[in-house]
Order: C-alpha cells, then sequence, then structure tokens
C-alpha cells in the first residue's frame, strides 16, 4: 500500500509503498496515460470485490469463501516469494509487525468480510469499505500517540455521517439483501483490515512493500491450512456452479495478485499524489458492478450517502493525518 492513507481496498491485507515522488514518471521514462490505466486497472479490480464475495457466498459457507480466497492467493505467494527472492524481517519487532499483519489482513479480514457480505449487499458492502482510510489512520493515530490535526476530524465526522446515512434502515437507504447486522459487520472487518495495514506498513520500513504483502499472504495461508476442516465443510465443494469458482478464483488472485503488482508497478513509476486519486473511484465501480453484476438497484439515496463517504474521506486525506499503509487491497 502507498505511504499515504489512500486506499485502493482491499483491503485485503492491503499493499505498502514508499511511493514515488512527482518526477516519478518523468525518470521512468514510461508514458502518464500508461501508468495511471494500470493504477487503474488495479481500482477496477478491488472495486469489484464485494460483488465476487457475494457471488461465492451464495453457493458456499461463507468462512470456507474467506479461507479459499487467502488459500488460492497463498499459491502464487509463495512462488513470488521463492524466485523474487523477497527479504523477510530479521528483527523480532519486524517479524512480530509482519504476523500481525498476516492475521489481520488475510485471516480475521476475508473470514469477516465473507461473513458480512452473506448478510448485506454487494453495494452496501462496497461503500462500508470506502471508510477504510478513516479507520486506518484512527489506528495508526493511536499506535503512534499523535492526534491528526482539525481537518482530518471534520472529514473523519463526514465520513462516518455517510456511513450512519448507509446502515441506519431509518434513512430509507435499504435495499434487498442489506442489513444491519452484515453492514456492521464488514465495518468491524475493515477495523482488522486496518490493523493489519498499519502494522504492515511499520513492517514495510524494514523489508518493503511487496515483501510485506507476498510473505503476509503466505503466511496468511500457513495459518488457515490446519483450520480448513473446521472451515470448509466435507463436500462443500459438490454441486458448486462455474460462477462461484470463477469468483473464488478472481478473490484469490485477481484481487491478492494482479492488483497488487498493478498497484505497486503504477506506484513505482508515477506521480503518487495523482495516481493516488484514482482509489476514490472504487466506491463507483463496486455500485456499478453491483448493478451489473447482481442486479442491485442503486438508489439517489445509496448513491448521495457514498459521496458523502468519499466527500470525507478526500477531506480527511487532504488533513495529512499520521501516515501509514493504504487501504488497498484486502477488499
Amino acid at each position: 500500500m502507498p505511504r499515504s492513507l489512500q486506499a485502493p481496498s482491499s483491503p485485503p491485507a492491503g499493499p505498502v509503498s514508499k511511493g514515488a515522488g512527482p518526477a516519478a514518471s518523468q525518470n521512468s521514462g514510461t508514458p502518464p496515460v500508461a501508468i495511471l490505466s494500470v493504477a487503474l486497472l488495479a481500482v477496477v479490480l478491488w472495486g469489484a470485490s464485494p460483488i465476487a464475495t457475494k457471488l461465492a457466498v451464495a453457493e458456499l459457507d461463507p468462512f470456507a469463501v474467506g479461507a479459499l480466497r487467502t488459500l488460492i492467493g497463498a499459491v502464487p505467494a509463495v512462488a513470488i516469494l521463492a524466485f523474487g527472492r523477497l527479504a523477510f524481517p530479521r528483527s523480532a519487532s519486524g517479524r512480530w509487525l509482519l504476523a500481525v499483519s498476516s492475521l489481520s489482513g488475510f485471516v480475521v479480514f476475508p473470514l469477516l468480510f465473507s461473513l458480512a457480505l452473506e448478510l448485506t449487499s454487494g453495494s452496501h458492502g462496497g461503500l462500508a469499505l470506502a471508510i477504510l482510510p478513516i479507520t486506518t489512520a484512527l489506528i495508526a493515530a493511536l499506535f503512534e500517540r499523535r492526534l491528526p490535526p482539525r481537518r482530518w476530524w471534520i472529514g473523519a465526522a463526514v465520513a462516518l455521517a455517510g456511513t450512519v446515512l448507509l446502515v441506519d434502515n431509518r434513512f430509507g437507504l435499504s435495499s434487498p439483501g442489506a442489513s444491519l447486522e452484515g453492514d456492521l459487520l464488514v465495518l468491524l472487518s475493515c477495523l482488522a483490515a486496518s490493523a493489519g495495514y498499519v502494522a504492515g506498513g511499520r513492517a514495510a520500513r524494514e523489508i518493503g512493500a511487496p515483501s510485506v504483502t507476498f510473505w503476509g499472504l503466505a503466511l496468511g495461508g500457513a495459518m488457515l491450512l490446519p483450520l480448513t476442516p473446521f472451515l470448509i465443510p466435507s463436500g462443500a465443494f459438490g454441486g458448486l456452479g462455474a460462477g462461484t469458482w470463477g469468483a473464488l478464483v478472481y478473490l484469490g488472485l485477481a484481487i491478492s495478485i494482479v492488483g497488487y503488482l498493478a498497484w505497486y508497478w503504477a506506484l513505482a513509476r508515477g506521480d503518487m499524489s495523482r495516481v493516488a486519486l484514482i482509489q476514490f473511484l472504487q466506491p463507483g465501480f463496486s455500485l456499478l458492478f453491483a448493478a451489473l453484476v447482481l442486479g442491485e438497484v442503486v438508489t439517489w439515496p445509496l448513491a448521495v450517502a457514498g459521496a458523502v463517504i468519499v466527500a470525507g474521506v478526500a477531506l480527511a486525506q487532504s488533513g495529512r493525518a499520521p501516515r501509514t499503509a493504504s487501504t488497498a487491497a484486502k477488499n
């Protein structure tokens, strides 16, 4: 994840990156259009995460979906670690931070988020994830014992107001398949992802962003592997449709591998301030995919709630809260 509070989702655990300066795109020789296109690809992939999760939990137990999401992604992650020779933390504190990042982002988050999407709609799940930069910044501030500036608090209050509009049925924003319990579980999963982002961001200071992400994914798979008899019921794969299998592969590979690699590539070659702005399109893509793939009705009040959340996050980002991992991908 970028060394900012911008959120590609993602949560998943999201990637961290030391980022690039304003002149990076000029020095890299890569056309800015290509850089922004690759960054947009990552955001589009992450925007479909709630929809893919919703498709998978329609036929498969949500805990099985969450576990398989990490286990499928762990396979290529191990190969990347082996052939890429990515660094592993040497210090005890670095190993502890990596373990926390892996547990929070690749174990707790996917399990909670999959359970949440069984109880709420894809559009609600996508919009609720937009609050990730706020929860990440708050946990980072608590961890570093440093209060964010006033503008951050104002933006956080606006984003929180949009979230309340989203989850409170009294405001008439409920949609078929959405529930207060599911929306609250999405928010709880955001806290887990944010804890992973903060720990991963600090671990990246020692070993770099790609190492944190792929070691975290591999370790998350190792944590979940002995639990598979309990998380994945016997005979769970019998009769699964092609759509469910496609959703599982998408979650494991497109979200955790392709999306992160594309995001790293763009950040390494482009102006971070410009690339990061593309992340604000992610909730819009989630709403679009929810309508096109799931047939969910995106009402004007629902869109307004999403706009309020994104506006609050944008305002908070401009407040320059404590710098930490981005909230991408664990989405």
